[in-house]
């Protein structure tokens, strides 16, 4: 199976209603984009039907980590430490997600949370996709990555090929490796160790024959990027953003785009249309991305939200005067 198909099918497994799925997210600290962790998974903490009834898109980093709390009122630009442009970005974002909710006074904004930003995730798990072991390409070093980070909980290396002692001795003994196959599903060659999430850590930056350069990563630093990876994958999700239209697109079982002429799943974004032999233009399948993640996930798609119930409130207590 090709790698994209692989992904998507693995993201359909471990979905469930008590696991949030998403792929494509940065894993890195000082350097998010310089490691991209093919899949995520999160499992509930605490306090998630809070951080359920605030929005279902991603709050931004920024607005969590302000001086914008739930109390009072604060003027929008004394509670950033960065440009004022991208702190005008950030408000408007969080109020448009329903994080925040904004007052005028004069000819200023003030803003606040509508809700303290709840203690929600639990565990998060790192997958690390290579279905052909024999061509393993940066693999190692981008498990080795991952472990010295220690930024999730847990690093798994999911595979479809037979893994031997070889295979495993290539890869760092904290690393899990399930091999999964789409109709059987998930056999585990190797449970993963846990890691250390909660002390600091060791980035690789920059790699150069003969050298490295490495950057060490604090706890609080880790903590603070564990909820924003947590974050963006609760907003994210992991099905593609567009679905092929064409005659010979179906949708399996979750929301996974396939197509009947090549007999396996496919990338709308790469492999479907007008460059396709047999591509058929239709409107192509009907999929609620949305329905299915709610359906099968613990993400809900249309919460009240903290900001509208509360307003709603205030119109009852106005209205009873």
């Amino acid at each position: 199976m090709r790698e994209f198909g692989f992904e998507l099918a693995l993201c359909a497994h471990l979905e469930d209603p008590e696991t949030l799925v998403a792929r494509q997210l940065g894993g890195g600290v000082a350097a998010p984009g310089n490691r991209i962790l093919d899949v995520v998974t999160v499992t509930p903490g605490p306090e998630f039907d809070a951080r359920t009834e605030i929005t279902p898109a991603r709050i931004p980093a920024l607005a969590v980590e302000s001086d914008v709390g739930p109390g009072r009122f604060r003027y929008w630009k004394d509670a950033f430490d960065c440009h004022p442009d991208r702190a005008r970005d950030v408000v408007d974002r969080a109020v448009d997600v329903g994080f925040f909710e904004r007052e005028r006074r004069g000819n200023r904004d003030y803003v606040r949370q509508v809700a303290r930003y709840p203690d929600w995730f639990g565990r998060i798990r790192a997958i690390e996709n290579k279905p052909d072991l024999g061509s393993p390409g940066a693999l190692r070093r981008q498990l080795r990555t991952d472990v010295s980070l220690a930024l999730a909980d847990e690093v798994v290396l999911a595979t479809e090929s037979h893994v031997t002692r070889a295979h495993l001795n290539r890869i760092p003994d904290e690393v899990g490796v399930w091999r999964f196959d789409p109709p059987d599903g998930v056999e585990v060659v190797q449970p993963p160790t846990p890691l250390p999430v909660d002390a600091g850590g060791i980035e690789l930056v920059e790699e150069h024959p003969g050298r490295a350069e490495i950057r060490p990563v604090t706890a609080a630093e880790k903590s603070q990027y564990r909820r924003r990876l947590a974050e963006r994958a609760y907003g994210k999700g992991w099905r593609p953003d567009e679905f092929p239209a064409c005659r010979r697109a179906t949708v399996e079982r979750g929301g996974v785009p396939r197509c009947d002429w090549h007999g396996r799943v496919v990338d709308p974004g790469n492999e479907c249309g007008p460059d396709c032999p047999e591509y058929a233009p239709d409107d192509g399948p009907t999929v609620d991305a949305a329905a299915e993640r709610a359906d099968r996930s613990p993400w809900v798609d249309d919460p009240d939200g903290v900001a509208r119930r509360q307003a709603g409130l205030d119109w009852f207590s106005y209205s009873g005067h």
